[in-house]
This record gives C-alpha cells, structure tokens and sequence, in this order.
C-alpha cells in the first residue's frame, strides 16, 4: 500500500541539487535559481529564498528612457525585480508550466506575460506588434532576449514548438502564442468572415502569421492579458 509517512512526503517533494546550473527545474511548475551575482525576475514571481539575497523592483530609468517610454504608452506588463547576492531562490508563475532554455549568441521573442526569468548577460528589448494593439484586450507585446544566458518562460501546460519554413508558413491565435524565433517577425492576418460572424472581440477573427525559417511555441490555452493601469 503506498506510504503516506511524513518521511516518504519528504523524500518525494525536497529539493533537490541536480547540478545544471543557474536555473534547474524542480518540477514542471517551479524553477530553482541558484543564484551567485544577480537576475531579473518576473515581479510576484518568487515564493521561496534562502541565503543573502534582495530584492529590489526595477528603477523607472534603469533600463534607459526609451524603454521607460514603451512601457508608459504600451501599459507594458513585464515589470521586473532585480534579484542580487548569494543562495537560492524559487520562482513560480500561477502554477504555470516552467521551459529552460540557454540562448547561445541566439535571439527569441517571449509573449511579455509569459517572461519568468533571464540571466542580465541577456539583453532585452520591448517590442509590440502595432497593428494589433487596438484590437485586443492589452494589446500583444513581447520581449527580445538576445545573447549567451539561461531564460525561463511559463506555458498553460505543455507548449508545442511548429517549425516555420519558407514553404511551410504557420498561423497562430495570438492569445495561444507564447515564443517565436528572432529570426520571424510575424504579420497581422485579419479574418473578416470571422469578424463579421462572431463579432469585433473574437480572438479568432486576429491571426499572426510567420513566414522564414525559424519556430514558433504555442500554449493549450488561450490567455488574455490586461494593461496595467
């Protein structure tokens, strides 16, 4: 019969030292960092520390007044916390599904909402789709992570990756749309037989399209963002 010990709980769900460094997943739903020197972090992300470490939410100018700009016209979400000093902290996002991935001198689009961490020798850069802002709850706006340094992102469960080639283009729900490559810059499809059907808000009528050489990472979720105010 199984063993519902305190001692068996223990031995299942402790943490676990598994040596694949900054970031280590300990489940699907929560991301260890072992931290020595400083991250940036989704702000609420974190649930769990130990060791000498601050935390400090991201200074209005600190990333440069441009980005100051994007954020107050967008309504931008991706507010970050700057994680500094030395132990491990925990980090999860509304028991979304957690992905590592370690850029190489590589670029990738992350849906804002979905960013969970980044290592700072990643550089980032906000990034919105114009055509669509009017037209959804929020908007669509997403983050470029570009360099060498572990990212993590968050899925509605498991995500699905399709390959983009040039005879093989891919259309999206945007809503459904977690990453893409940073090679693709996707267009604005609008379906009006859709629009007319269902109405001005269905997300349907609004599709991206991808067309090139490159991947794009979907959830089984249609999520709807809201800017904040």
């Amino acid at each position: 019969m199984p063993d519902y010990s305190i001692k068996s709980f223990l031995a299942a769900s402790e943490q676990k030292d598994q040596g694949h460094g900054t970031f280590e997943l300990e489940n699907p739903w929560m991301l260890e960092v072992n931290l020595n020197g400083q991250i940036w972090t989704k702000m609420g992300s974190m649930v769990a520390y130990h060791g000498n470490v601050k935390f400090e939410r991201e200074g209005i100018l600190e990333h440069g007044i441009g980005r100051l700009l994007k954020k107050t016209l967008t309504g931008e979400g991706t507010m970050l916390t700057k994680a500094t000093g030395n132990g491990k902290v925990y980090l999860a996002d509304g028991g979304k599904q957690i992905t590592v991935l370690k850029l190489e001198n590589e670029s990738i689009f992350v849906n804002g909402n979905d960013l969970l961490a980044f290592e700072p020798s990643v550089s980032w850069d906000i990034k919105m789709l114009k055509r669509i802002a009017g037209m959804m709850s929020g908007g669509l706006f997403n983050v470029k992570l570009e360099g060498t340094g572990m990212i993590a992102f968050t899925t509605f469960q498991a995500p699905l990756t399709l390959k983009v080639t040039p005879d093989n283009p891919v259309t999206t729900d945007p809503n459904a749309t977690v990453a893409w490559s940073g090679s693709l810059s996707p267009e604005i499809k609008t379906d009006i037989s859709l629009k007319t059907f269902l109405g001005r808000g269905s997300g349907e009528s609004i599709q991206l399209l991808f067309k090139g050489t490159g991947f794009v990472v979907v959830q089984p979720y249609e999520e709807v963002y809201f800017q904040h105010q």
